[in-house]
């Protein structure tokens, strides 16, 4: 009998993952045997995940909520799927979709129909990716239309700026003088004299 292991993943640090958690209880799984990751499904390059990989043995069984908390890349899921259970040779259960559960039915029928359902959700989840990505662009250009700035607003620096610099360079004030007058640290006013001159 091989070893059970969860695999939980959440798009950011700021989601909760109390929900798979919970999905996972019924297994008893200790905590050394839950592999979670905080980050997009877009890839597999997910440090969690790796280390599940390498641990997994033939006979091992990996149970996830969900196929999109495995991952959303259509293609990548679709070869993770073949690594985990034809390479590897270790089972894989989701729970949302009880079709999708390598343990039940080894036969050929029962391959066919979970792979056929695990091609149409990772479609799924690759689609869906792909429109929250639409949707945030179509967000942004909408957005900007209203007038509203992303990233950083630039500094707008003090009228008096090129007459300090002037005077501090021509040594008519001291480096002290310069940034106590201008009100901004040293790195600051470095970097802006620079950007000044060119």
């Amino acid at each position: 009998m091989g070893k059970t292991y969860g695999y939980i993943r959440v798009s950011s640090k700021d989601q909760n993952i109390a929900r798979q958690l919970a999905a996972l209880e019924q297994f008893h799984l200790k905590k050394r045997c839950i592999f979670v990751d905080k980050m997009s499904g877009k890839d597999f390059n997910r440090p969690s995940y790796l280390r599940l990989m390498k641990k997994i043995r033939e006979g091992d069984l990996i149970i996830i909520k969900s196929i999109d908390r495995l991952g959303r890349n259509y293609d990548e899921i679709i070869e993770q799927w073949r690594y985990i259970t034809k390479e590897r040779k270790a089972d894989i259960r989701v729970l949302d979709m009880p079709l999708l559960d390598t343990t039940l039915s080894k036969d050929i029928l029962g391959t066919f129909i979970a792979d056929l359902v695990l091609q149409v959700l990772s479609f799924c989840a690759h689609e869906e990716r792909s429109n929250i990505k639409q949707r945030q662009k179509e967000g942004i250009a909408a957005a900007r239309k209203r007038g509203v700035q992303f990233g950083r607003r630039p500094i707008v620096l003090p009228d008096e700026f090129s007459n300090i610099v002037q005077a501090f360079e021509s040594k008519q004030i001291s480096e002290e003088e310069a940034i106590h007058q201008l009100c901004m640290s040293r790195t600051s006013f470095y970097k802006y004299k620079k950007a000044f001159h060119q």
